[in-house]
């Protein structure tokens, strides 16, 4: 299997191992921790598969407890909150090695007629993705070839991601920088036709660039970094349905960062300008300790 969306959907194909208890692999990677939107995506999965499929996820609000090991199984154990007549609740703890790595709370509603139809317009009038160069292609182009690390990581990367800002590389680029990012996404390959596997893909994407905003005004996003960055909590609502597999705008902004902590929020729509899904999500910046001999 070679295709990297496919690997994606592989990834969030759980393992039942008992009723309410599910088990996700977790790929071993050069990273010091497991990327925050796969355990997301998977503890998704897991609240999904304890429902009858025929209510879609209205939100969710997780919070990540501890960094997760690369390589190394993660079981999720649901708890069934509530099964009512329009809403069903789920609580979803995720542990690895016997220690509490992650918790989220997801919300399933039964569609149902709106009574108040309204969205404010997006932001602006964004190009077209096909119009964009991938980030490898914008790397590619700054540093002339691809280091062999982000090479790898851009064979596995399940999603096309391009920027609608080009990136900055100096400190002269960022200088005025509002905390503003927007990129494209959509999946590189199809993902199949679950609801669900859609859902939660995007929920993987979703933490992907949106802590980038509260790092624009003061270092370039690619290069060294100045920061020990880390997600400590996320939530999303998804307002209607959605292909992951197709492109997908993120709008993405950071209101505040002060105390160590940096929050950012995100809307996601598709290309018409509808708005399929809004994000916030805060996260934890310490400076990194320059190395010494």
């Amino acid at each position: 299997m070679t295709n990297p969306a496919e690997r994606l959907v592989d990834l969030l194909d759980l393992e039942q191992i008992e009723v309410n208890i599910f088990r996700g692999r977790s790929p071993e990677e050069s990273l010091q921790r497991v990327f925050g939107g796969q355990v997301a995506g998977q503890a998704l999965v897991a609240a999904g598969r304890t429902t009858d499929g025929e209510r879609p996820v209205h939100s969710l609000h997780a919070y990540f407890l501890r960094p997760g090991r690369p390589g190394v199984p993660i079981v999720y154990q649901v708890e069934r909150v509530r099964d009512g007549r329009s809403f069903t609740t789920r609580r979803v703890t995720a542990v690895q090695q016997g220690r509490t790595i992650f918790n989220l709370t997801a919300s399933f509603h039964r569609p149902e007629p709106g009574s108040i139809e309204h969205q404010l317009p997006p932001r602006l009038d964004f190009p077209e993705p096909e119009s964009l160069p991938t980030v490898t292609e914008e790397i590619r182009e700054h540093l002339g070839a691809l280091p062999e690390a982000l090479e790898r990581m851009a064979r596995r990367q399940p999603f096309d991601i391009r920027y609608v800002d080009r990136l900055r590389w100096t400190p002269e680029e960022i200088k005025g920088a509002d905390p503003r990012s927007a990129v494209w996404m959509r999946a590189v390959g199809p993902l199949g036709d679950d609801p669900l596997v859609h859902t939660c893909a995007l929920t993987y994407a979703s933490d992907m660039t949106l802590l980038d905003a509260v790092r624009i005004p003061v270092e370039p996003l690619w290069g060294p970094r100045g920061f020990d960055m880390a997600s400590l909590d996320h939530a999303m609502w998804f307002h209607r349905p959605f292909r992951a597999d197709e492109w997908f705008l993120y709008d993405q902004e950071s209101p505040v960062s002060t105390g160590g902590r940096g929050l950012a929020r995100g809307r996601i729509y598709d290309r018409e300008g509808h708005l399929l899904v809004s994000v916030v999500q805060e996260g934890l910046f310490r400076p990194l300790t320059p190395a010494t001999d």
